[in-house]
Parts: C-alpha cells; structure tokens; sequence
C-alpha cells in the first residue's frame, strides 16, 4: 500500500514528540493530494533532505493533527527523491537568514 506524502517541519513538535501537521507547507501539499486527515492514517512525512513514515492523530489538546513519528527512523534522501510543494504557486519572494 502507497502511503500519501506531504511536507511536515520536524521542529513543530508538540510535548509528546509528535509532529503538528498545521504548517504551510502541509496544508498546501494536504489540498493539492486532496488528502482528508484521519485517525490511524499513514503517511511519509518529508522536509528538506529529511522523511520518517508517520501515524495520524487528532490532538485533543491542540485542537490539530498531528503525526506520530519514530525520530531514530528518520531518513536521510536523495535531493531527486525529495517532492517539492506545487511549483505552479506564485513566489512571494521571501528572504530566510542564512546560518
């Protein structure tokens, strides 16, 4: 089985080590995959060069959904493997802080 993949940031974690899956990223790659979040559900999570398998779940807590993710399963891929969000969306010509 095929699990569905869309982008997750591996530093939005909540208390439990579960990632939040609220960020823009997710959102957009969730609505373009046409993908309704549910409990139990499978996914791979990617950011960057980075991806782990994870497991739905709505965070009674937060109000949001989350995935539970094995963190010493990360896995590291090759940049041709990595999917990138919908190219067709405009640039908004961000500038992020190198370090």
């Amino acid at each position: 089985m095929r699990t569905h993949k869309i982008f997750a940031d591996f530093h939005n974690a909540d208390e439990h080590g579960r990632i939040r899956l609220n960020s823009v990223g997710t959102i957009s790659d969730l609505s373009r995959q046409s993908i309704k979040l549910q409990d139990g559900q499978l996914l791979t999570l990617y950011s960057e060069d980075l991806e782990a398998d994870g497991e739905v779940q709505y965070s009674e807590e937060e109000n949001l959904w989350v995935a539970v993710i094995d963190w010493n399963q990360i896995r590291e891929v090759e940049d041709e493997d990595i999917v990138l969000s919908d190219s067709s969306l405009p640039e908004i010509g961000l500038t992020l802080p190198v370090s």
